[in-house]
């Protein structure tokens, strides 16, 4: 991802020091037109807007640990959680910089490739992002999220959880399919791929019930039904020797929350159990 950004602003003319743990990575971009520095530190001495993307949290604190980040602008794009981000604000102003935390939504084959829409959360100093609005919109486009840096984070990983139960569904199905051995994966696909984004129409119903409080309001198919219906799921992976471990937890949720009552209501009581 490093080298991705890098290659989109130096496409775009914009000078650029680099330097990477692995020195042949960075060696790449030199003829590119990117200067390598010997250090993280010289790195960050370069220029005032300092770019990071590395591994990890702790990977950051280790980089730039000996580096003089006073008066720099520090964008920091590690993924981590909203937790470290708040921590790591703190860490920078301490050191006399300014901080702007960020979750980038995109594989690297997208970044600098603006048809491919690929974005990135910021949140932190708001004057940070207003003055470096241009540059970052470069390898992506930018959508600040607020003033608390760690709003990003907490962007970045809702999707990124939501994008992973969505891949446990579809292999959840592709299991079932591959276990008959008369449907393929590829018959399955563009008719799982067109329901799946049907499906995405309860997204803004399931939040509009959850903001007014009423999760009986305009429902399709009430929990008690959909409850019902999970024998039917739950026996066909059986028949089908496939496991049921990344349902079951989900089915589980849907019948305490009908136990409490809630089988005139949609999906959005499951949100208040997850929440203890």
């Amino acid at each position: 991802m490093g080298t991705a950004l890098a290659r989109a602003w130096l496409a775009a003319g914009h000078p650029l020091t680099v330097w990477n743990r692995g020195p042949a990575r960075a060696g790449v971009l030199a003829a590119e037109g990117a200067v390598v520095a010997a250090s993280a530190a010289e790195a960050v001495a370069a220029n005032r807007l300092v770019v990071v993307c590395l591994l990890d949290d702790a990977s950051v604190a280790e980089a730039l640990d000996d580096a003089d980040l006073a008066g720099k602008d520090v964008v920091n794009l590690v993924t981590g959680t909203p937790a470290q981000a708040r921590a790591r604000a703190g860490w920078a102003a301490g050191r006399g910089a300014r901080y702007l935390d960020g979750g980038i939504m995109a594989v690297p084959p997208m970044i600098g490739v603006p048809a491919a829409g690929p974005y990135v959360f910021y949140s932190g100093s708001s004057a940070l992002f207003e003055e470096h609005a241009e540059v970052l919109a470069v390898p992506a486009g930018p959508r600040y999220v607020g003033a608390d840096p760690g709003h990003a984070a907490l962007h970045d990983v809702a999707l990124l959880s939501a994008m992973y139960g969505m891949f446990a569904g579809v292999a959840h199905a592709f299991a079932l399919v591959r276990a008959e051995g008369a449907v393929t994966p590829g018959d399955l696909a563009p008719l799982l791929a067109g329901w799946l984004t049907a499906m995405t129409g309860s997204i803004a119903r399931t939040a509009d019930q959850l903001e007014s409080g009423d999760y009986a309001k305009d429902v399709v198919s009430n929990l008690a039904m959909q409850v019902a219906g999970r024998r039917t799921l739950l026996g066909t992976a059986e028949e089908q020797g496939v496991s049921d471990e990344l349902l079951a937890p989900y089915f589980r949720l849907m019948e305490r929350r009908l136990a409490l009552g809630g089988g005139e209501e949609d999906l959005a009581g499951v949100v208040d159990l997850l929440r203890g």
